[in-house]
C-alpha cells in the first residue's frame, strides 16, 4: 500500500501504515537492534536511544560518510521519531488484535524532487522489514524502487497541481 501523503499547516506528511502479525516487541526490536535494523534499513544505526540522543545515517556506498540524526521523540517500545535533514520521521508501533500496527510519518516541508525519492525508498524499506518479520531477508530491489518512485511522482505532481 502507498503512503498517503496529505498537506498539513506546516507542509506535508506522508504516513506509511502497515499491520504485522508479530508482536509490538518484535516490530520495536526491528526498529532499534542494530543486528535487525542494518537487514531493512542498513545506513540507518541506533546509536543512543533516548528524547535529545541519537540516530546515525551511514553512507554505505564505499563513501566514508555519516550523519548524526537527533531523536526528538522517544518512548520505549511504542514512538521514535529522529530528524531527517530537513524533515522528521516518526514510527509509532501500537498493539493489535492480529499483532501490531506500524505508523512511519515523514514530516516534509516542501514538495521538492528529492521527495518521491525518499518516499520510494522508505516504501522499500518498509516492504523489507515486513519480509524479515515474517523470516525472510531481501535485498533493496532497484526495479521495485522505480516502480514506486514513478508512483509517488504522480502522487507529489498532483499534489502540487492542487
Amino acid at each position: 500500500m502507498l503512503a498517503v501523503i496529505e498537506k498539513v499547516y506546516h507542509g506535508y506528511v506522508a504516513e506509511f501504515e502497515r499491520p504485522f502479525n508479530h508482536p509490538p516487541d518484535e516490530v520495536w526490536a526491528a526498529l532499534t537492534e542494530n543486528g535487525k535494523l542494518s537487514l531493512w534499513m542498513p545506513n540507518l544505526q541506533a546509536e543512543d536511544l533516548r528524547k535529545g540522543g541519537n540516530m546515525k545515517f551511514a553512507m554505505r556506498d564505499g563513501a566514508d560518510e555519516s550523519f548524526d540524526l537527533r531523536i526528538t521523540d522517544y518512548e520505549p517500545h511504542s514512538v521514535l521519531e529522529f530528524e531527517w535533514g530537513k524533515e522528521l520521521v516518526r514510527f509509532e508501533v501500537s498493539a493489535q488484535e492480529y499483532g501490531s500496527r506500524l505508523l512511519l510519518k515523514v514530516f516534509i516541508g516542501a514538495l521538492t524532487d528529492h521527495v518521491p525519492v525518499d518516499l520510494a525508498g522508505w516504501h522499500i524499506c518498509l516492504d523489507r522489514l515486513s519480509a524479515l518479520l515474517d523470516g525472510r531477508f531481501t535485498e533493496f530491489s532497484m526495479d521495485e524502487w522505480e516502480k514506486r518512485h514513478e508512483q509517488y511522482s504522480a502522487a507529489v505532481k498532483r499534489l502540487k497541481s492542487q
